[in-house]
């Protein structure tokens, strides 16, 4: 969420900012919905001042034995008109947070301008592509059964038996390994989070129609962001132990609304998928450094998989809703012949820490921290892309090195 002061301070600078990713901020609603706030704060705060005083006086009056009858009457008036401007204050703060909450992140001022992904630039690349393989992870092996899943739960599912669950598991094992080791403290959280949790890292409430809610006001989490973001909601780090570096393997869940007849074919696309996250909640002046220290984590997964891939710098008009500056990881899917998303490595400067309210004492002050995530990886994509760009061509799915003490052999077995 923006700082309101900034808005009412710097509008035209904010409304050109946002329009560098496509947004129209609609300053009439804005200053309206303001200008009625703070009226109505007035004559609230007016109305609270006119009870205090007739309070006091009386007061006075019972202790002397005076006639209390007329001031009773006016007290008695003036708390009708104060719950009635109370409830018209409170209606209108929630229409103004509304606005306010639909609103996305500034790009940072380092973010390239362009209208879409395609203006986007590519940053690093890694490894040699192959093209020899053209077959597909379920043409390699049968050990990935997409059928037996939509018997069991419908499309965008995936069942994996033997040694293809052994892979997965040695995966998770391997990245999470890999975060500790660079200074990642380990969480086990809720796969379930509530309105506030998903409001502060901003999936709520614009894109609900991507989340899965429960029968008991609860959402399943698209990702491990919300519950290890949502661990410092409402409360005061200390600058000392900043910058704050946690991780978490889960399992996410999408609808994947906005995706019809896109990736229906193998776990490109799943309404449940694994995946490690990274994040970090750091100091304002250092948030930058720490979204290539997050971004370089990321990577060395695919480094010590020898899997190649490419970074993409994220245009102005292709950032996420709450981020300020985007780093996405793709990897090489042979059977594709193109780079697949694996990692989104965002910093999201102090936008969801004012939705969730956390802050760092610093000098006397209180500020908000800024956070930073991304995906250290994407479980199901690295399984993929090991077994396409290591398969043998006859029956083996070579294991990468650095893999082979987690999974146990140097070598899948594939039909």
């Amino acid at each position: 969420m923006l700082d309101t002061k900034l808005l009412r301070e710097n509008f035209n600078f904010i409304k050109k900012e946002l329009s560098k990713r496509g947004f129209l901020i609609e300053q009439n609603v804005f200053e309206s919905l303001d200008s009625k706030r703070k009226s109505l704060q007035v004559e609230v705060e007016t109305l609270q001042s006119e009870r205090n005083k007739l309070s006091t006086e009386f007061g006075k009056k019972k202790k002397t034995g005076e006639s209390t009858e007329q001031l009773k009457i006016e007290v008695d008036e003036i708390n009708s008109n104060l719950k009635i401007k109370e409830d018209e204050f409170g209606q209108l703060t929630l229409k103004l947070n509304d606005f306010l909450m639909g609103i996305p992140n500034i790009p940072h001022e380092s973010v390239p301008v362009g209208k879409d992904e395609s203006e986007n630039i590519v940053v690093k690349k890694y490894g040699e592509i192959s093209t020899n393989n053209k077959l597909d992870h379920l043409e390699i092996s049968d050990d990935i059964d997409t059928e037996m899943a939509a018997k069991l739960a419908g499309s965008r599912f995936s069942v994996l038996r033997g040694d293809m669950a052994k892979l997965q598991r040695a995966l998770i094992s391997f990245m999470l390994d890999n975060a500790i080791k660079n200074g990642y403290e380990e969480y086990y959280v809720p796969f379930m989070a509530n309105e506030d949790s998903l409001t502060g890292t901003g999936q709520l409430p614009k894109f609900e129609e991507d989340l899965f809610r429960t029968s008991e006001k609860l959402f399943l989490i698209p990702t491990a962001e919300v519950p290890l973001t949502n661990l410092f909601r409402n409360e005061f780090v200390d600058h000392k132990d900043l910058p704050i570096k946690v991780t978490s393997h889960t399992p996410c869940f999408r609808s994947e609304a906005g995706s019809y007849g896109k990736d229906t074919r193998g776990l490109i696309r799943q309404h449940q998928f694994e995946k490690i996250e990274l994040v970090q909640i750091t100091n304002p002046d250092d948030s930058m450094a720490c979204l290539d220290d997050l971004l370089s984590n990321a990577c060395e997964v695919l480094d010590l998989l020898d899997l190649p891939y490419q970074v993409i710098e994220l245009c102005s008009g292709d950032l996420g809703f709450s981020s300020c500056k985007t780093f996405d990881i793709e990897v090489w899917m042979p059977s594709q012949n193109k780079y697949r998303e694996i990692s989104s490595c965002s910093n999201f400067s102090d936008f969801q820490a004012r939705r969730a309210n956390i802050k760092f004492k610093n000098d006397g002050k209180n500020k908000f921290v800024h956070t930073i995530n991304g995906s250290g990886l994407a479980v199901g994509r690295t399984l993929i892309a090991l077994i396409e760009n290591n398969y043998d061509g006859k029956n083996k799915v070579i294991i990468p090195k650095s893999l082979v003490p987690y999974f146990g052999s140097k070598f899948l077995l594939v039909n």
